[in-house]
């Protein structure tokens, strides 16, 4: 993280059965199950420009869809908002009974909104629907350990896992993964459509949802059903308005038209409405990741071109990594609401280390045209070499494009690279950079629980998220291994020999990386208190005075 640093918490590995057990925080009766939790009064309006892929947990993979996913759906286990801890949520308490089973006990008396039961059948059905319609979109990469689910009760759900002793599965159980959804509504094989959800209303999380018309305008009913780590919710309505437009989104709120704006304003708006008196600039632990992905098929010299060669592919990464600026970027375009990263994983967060700043430019962080001449010269790369480089310009805030702008010229100027730079809507894009359709293409990462795993699995594994087509098996062992190994000082070491690995390979270019950042007006509370480690926007502890 750029500027902020969180302690992990580690689940400790048992010979038998385990030590471990977490047990739900007791709250008020509409924590017990018995008679749900009705919400607040009044209302406020959040504008974003984050834009929903799926409404559907098992297609969606993005902070846009978490967004709306964390306000209707419940989780097993979660961060109490505020806190740093995993505790269980839905889940009344949660254990290791061996070091290949987690076991979850339900709250009592669980419901939807729709008024159907919620016991461990939906449990079980959620999970195994994410791994068995394996969606390009969908988050089926984080439950690569999950082996089977067994419920021997209504109550009870038992996960078996591949690797004993995971110390991330009760973090992955936070994630976009984790969302326990209807198994009388939801088809088993296949993605269901955002308004056919929203018109069954299967939702147990903090929010019903009232109206849907997507990436436009949602409308928010505190659900009367909701049990779990929030009390209850704070406001009883909640309006979620979509931009195109991160310059509207900044007039609104500005003006106060909205009472909160979440993603994405530009570092030069940000740095105007902390000098208003109406609204209040707000930040919270990052672990946001900007990075470049190149894609092992279709980049220059990749394995399905005309001129596949392997060694050639590396020094086009290699020399790319020579040549681009972070620091620059990171100043330039966004006003150091961005700072330089070196690795996948970000500066801050345990066992991070920096390889990329040695093995690459000037060897402080700095670029080098002279090592990146040497990378071609060794090659036998002779430039300059085109690339096809695609960014996204509304889902990473307005400052992508100058970002981008900024890589392209830097690339040019080196007198090795030329660069057909291009750009997509999100919607379109997330869709298409899982097809082959870019060789090399922007992303960003906001990470679904404090751990450096969280940076490895998803993006390295031979399945991966990224859809790449990048296969290293040494890193895929060593991978399996740091999630089995309890002993923090052998797992750092995994760790580190993993992002050493990586910064060789380069599948990814890591650039920056930022922290959550929010305006709401003087009169709306609690939005600093869902910016924590969770990383998560939890709208069900924010209201308007």
């Amino acid at each position: 993280m750029s500027k902020n640093t969180h302690k992990l918490r580690y689940f400790a590995a048992f010979a038998g059965v385990s030590a471990l057990a977490l047990t739900a925080c007791t709250g008020p009766a509409g924590n017990t199950g018995d008679t749900g939790a009705s919400g607040g009064s009044g209302s406020y309006t959040i504008g974003t420009t984050d834009k929903v892929v799926a409404l559907d947990p098992a297609g969606s993979y993005d902070n846009g869809s978490q967004f709306m996913e964390t306000q209707v759906y419940p989780l097993l286990m979660n961060i109490k908002p505020g806190g740093k801890e995993i505790e269980p949520d839905l889940a009344q308490s949660a254990s290791f009974t061996s070091p290949t089973e987690f076991t979850v006990k339900l709250r009592p008396n669980l419901k939807f909104a729709n008024g159907h039961t919620l016991d461990s059948k939906d449990v079980k059905f959620s999970f195994d629907r994410i791994v068995k319609i394996n969606d390009p979109q969908g988050p089926a990469s984080l439950l690569t350990n999950l082996d089977s689910i067994t419920t021997p009760d209504a109550d009870t759900a038992v996960f078996k896992l591949k690797q004993p002793n995971d110390q991330t599965f009760p973090g992955v159980l936070t994630t976009v993964a984790g969302p326990i959804v209807d198994d009388e509504v939801f088809p088993a094989d296949k993605i269901m459509s955002d308004e056919d959800i929203a018109k069954a209303r299967p939702f147990a999380g903090p929010y019903d949802i009232t109206s849907y018309k997507k990436n436009e305008l949602v409308s928010l009913k505190a659900n009367p059903s909701y049990v779990g780590l929030i009390d209850k919710p704070k406001s009883d309505v909640v309006n979620i308005k979509y931009y195109a437009d991160a310059n509207n989104l900044k007039l609104d709120i500005q003006t106060n038209k909205i009472d909160v704006a979440w993603r994405s304003l530009s570092a030069t708006d940000i740095g105007d409405l902390k000098t208003k008196d109406n609204v209040k600039v707000l930040t919270g632990p990052g672990g946001e990741l900007r990075y470049m992905v190149f894609n092992f098929d279709t980049m220059p010299f990749g394995a399905k071109t005309a001129e596949a060669d392997p060694k050639k592919a590396l020094a086009v990464r290699q020399a790319m990594a020579d040549v681009i600026d972070r620091k620059s970027i990171a100043e330039d375009v966004y006003k150091g609401t961005y700072s330089p990263v070196y690795s996948p994983v970000p500066s801050g967060l345990a066992n991070a280390t920096e390889p990329l700043k040695s093995l690459y430019g000037d060897g402080n962080g700095g670029p080098s045209l002279d090592k990146a001449k040497q990378r071609f010269a060794d090659a036998g790369v002779t430039g300059p070499v085109t690339i096809n480089l695609q960014y996204n310009p509304d889902h990473y805030g307005p400052g992508s494009g100058d970002e981008y702008a900024k890589v392209k010229d830097q690339l040019e100027k080196s007198g090795l690279f030329t660069v057909n730079l291009q750009s997509t809507e999100w919607v379109q894009y997330s869709k298409d950079r899982t097809q082959d359709l870019y060789p090399v293409y922007q992303l960003g990462w906001f990470p679904d629980y404090s751990d450096a795993d969280n940076y490895l699995t998803p993006f390295f594994v031979k399945d991966n998220f990224l859809a790449n087509r990048y296969d290293n098996p040494e890193v895929q062992s060593l991978i399996a291994q740091q999630q089995g190994t309890d002993d923090k000082a052998k797992r750092a070491e995994l760790i580190a020999q993993i992002q050493e690995l990586e910064a060789k390979d380069l599948s990814t270019l890591p650039i920056l990386q930022g922290e959550q950042i929010a305006v709401a007006g003087k009169n709306v509370n609690g939005v600093e208190q869902t910016l924590d480690a969770a990383f998560k926007f939890r709208a069900a502890v924010v209201s308007k005075n």
